[in-house]
């Protein structure tokens, strides 16, 4: 009799089950009564009504999806002025926008990597050098861009010139400019300067960055004076600070040519939907007029990590809006994001194999729009509902 193909799901299951790790789905309502830790939405910038009513009113001109790829029918004047105004707002020649964040970065690697160098009879393979806690979609670029990829340890500048010296031909570095698993922030200058000690480009993804760093909430890449480098490309999303949803490249014109022909995620996949291309231009309205929401984020982030560590919880200083308290196991950790859900409170659960180095987390991300009482109330219940050591 033939074997079910799929047995060995179950199997899995079981295995997963044992440790703790399976994952559910947890639909919420409209109105939820939780203060929300758990999201992203930094700016709390979602449910504004200036975003929400330029959503519905590009939904209502444009119509409810994009009608094919951003090379048949699905670019519309919309996108090409969010593209514009990333470009501008982020200090960046040209933008391109996606569908997602996941794809953006799918397609910076893949495409920038390019094909193998050719010199006379000699073939080079290019090098993608990436920081060992880089996002999902940074390393599942890598393997799709068909290159030699060296993994460096975690916010390592000096591992990342050696890496590059050890090596001939093209190369490109990748990093996340917030980690977000611990929301520490990458050494971006360091690392340009490696990069261009060995004529290597620098791919920064930003998506922790944007709304939250830099002048106004213009970025880590802004920040740290690398904005519109010849060799620096910078990728975004629209999900997080603009509380929209997509993603964009941004560099270079050339580039951005360039990923226009090559980037697969770009070529073959459906446009943004225009409620969201319409929702995240309004949200970059918001923060030029109101930058000191991007300070009001930090100021969430560290107070939240001032009143968790001075109770005795171990918590990873935050550089953006993410806080990141240990906990002592995978069991532990959905128990004590679980209770605080029940107190109220909804808080990100981390653990393997989403973290690079094993170690369960609950993850709190700031909101600015949070009042004094709420981070009160939700480092209260943080800590009466923590496991013990």
């Amino acid at each position: 009799m033939p074997q079910d193909p799929f047995d060995w799901i179950d199997a899995e299951h079981e295995r997963r089950l044992a440790a703790g790790l399976v994952r559910t789905l947890r639909p919420r309502p409209a109105d939820s009564p939780l203060i929300d830790l758990a999201g992203n939405d930094y700016l709390g910038l979602t449910r504004h009504p200036e975003i929400t009513e330029a959503a519905a009113e590009a939904a209502r001109r444009w119509g409810a999806g994009a009608t094919g790829s951003r090379l048949v029918t699905g670019t519309t004047a919309l996108h090409a002025r969010l593209e514009e105004s990333l470009a501008e707002f982020c200090g960046f020649e040209a933008a391109l926008v996606f569908s997602s964040g996941y794809a953006a970065n799918l397609a910076a690697v893949t495409a920038l990597c390019g094909p193998p160098q050719l010199s006379g009879t000699s073939r080079s393979v290019p090098l993608v050098v990436s920081d060992a806690g880089n996002h999902a979609s940074l390393i599942d670029g890598c393997r799709l861009a068909r290159a030699e990829t060296a993994v460096v340890p975690h916010a390592d500048a000096e591992a990342v010139r050696k890496t590059l010296g050890a090596h001939e031909g093209r190369a490109l570095a990748v990093t996340d400019s917030v980690f977000s698993v611990d929301g520490d922030a990458a050494p971006l200058a360091a690392l340009a300067e490696a990069c261009r000690e060995h004529g290597a480009a620098l791919l920064v993804d930003d998506a922790h960055g944007l709304g939250v760093l830099g002048e106004g909430g213009r970025g880590a890449v802004h920040a740290a004076g690398l904005a519109g480098d010849a060799d620096v490309v910078a990728t975004v999303t629209l999900s997080k600070s603009l509380g929209s949803q997509g993603g964009a490249v941004l560099g270079p014109a050339r580039v951005i040519r360039h990923l226009v022909s090559h980037a697969r995620t770009f070529i073959f996949d459906t446009g943004l939907a225009p409620a969201a291309v319409g929702g995240a231009l309004a949200s970059l309205e918001v923060l030029r007029r109101e930058p000191g929401r991007a300070a009001r984020v930090r100021y969430v982030a560290t107070e939240l990590h001032r009143r968790l560590t001075a109770a005795g919880l171990t918590a990873v200083r935050p550089d953006a809006a993410v806080v990141s308290v240990r906990a002592p196991s995978p069991e532990a950790a959905v128990r004590w994001a679980a209770d605080c859900r029940t107190a109220g409170l909804a808080v990100g659960c981390f653990r393997p194999p989403s973290v690079p180095d094993g170690v369960s987390r609950l993850r709190l991300t700031a909101r600015a729009d949070l009042t004094d009482r709420q981070i009160e109330e939700a480092a209260g219940t943080v800590l009466r509902t923590a496991p013990a050591a």
